[in-house]
């Protein structure tokens, strides 16, 4: 890989590499330019593609992308502009991957729910537990992040899930979380949380149809491994 020791203003100016990206389109550009462009500037003593170039050898492109912002900022060069910038990017990348665009996404299967969610929990250090309220059609009407946990526990109460449901006039609910072990086989605390939601769906006259767990690269059902009865 080309060194750069000049100032980006002294390079020629189809060197440069966000007129490359004009000329040539992004696929052209090296992931150092293109952190360069994100950047847009680097410092009195190195400039933003020499300071790209040691970021990316401190970090790749993973482990950059789940860095949060002390973690970015503990790079010499790196303030919390700068390290704003690079979050920014890579959760722009993360959404991207779940859009959707026109009509609301149907949910048909947990493989469905699978693929909605995981991109969004796959970094995660923590139990996230999510929500899915859903109208008669299953239909996702919002998708809300109900509680963040420790590493090994997350405590969720019925109330605050169906709060959420009520105030969606939702007909159904899936409710998601992840195991940052990368297991996805469920904890007794797990299935016990399924049963009282279940159970307070019942009384509510709103459906539990699923609690799907999300580890590394894998998923279980509640649902199909029986522990929910009343989803149908």
């Amino acid at each position: 890989m080309q060194e750069y020791k000049i100032k980006i203003l002294d390079m020629q100016k189809d060197e440069r590499p966000r007129e490359r990206l004009i000329k040539n389109g992004a696929s052209a550009l090296s992931d150092s330019e293109l952190l360069a462009i994100i950047l847009r500037t680097g410092s009195k003593q190195e400039n933003v593609i020499n300071l790209s170039q040691r970021i990316l050898k401190e970090y790749n492109i993973k482990q950059l992308s789940q860095a949060n912002l002390k973690q970015l900022m503990r790079i010499h060069g790196i303030k919390e502009s700068k390290a704003a910038q690079i979050t920014a990017c890579f959760e722009i990348a993360r959404r991207l991957e779940s859009f959707k665009e026109g009509e609301k996404q149907k949910i048909n299967s947990p493989e469905d729910v699978y693929r909605l969610i995981y991109p969004k929990m796959r970094e995660q250090k923590k139990e996230l537990f999510i929500e899915l309220c859903l109208d008669t059609k299953n239909r996702i009407i919002r998708e809300e992040v109900i509680s963040v946990g420790s590493l090994n526990a997350n405590i969720v109460h019925p109330r605050e899930v169906f709060k959420l449901a009520l105030a969606e006039s939702a007909a159904h609910i899936i409710v998601v979380h992840n195991h940052p072990s990368g297991d996805p086989a469920p904890s007794r605390e797990d299935i016990e949380i399924t049963k009282k939601l279940a159970q307070t769906g019942i009384i509510m006259g709103i459906t539990l149809l699923d609690h799907v767990i999300i580890g590394d690269g894998r998923h279980f059902s509640m649902k199909e491994a029986g522990h929910i009865q009343n989803g149908e």
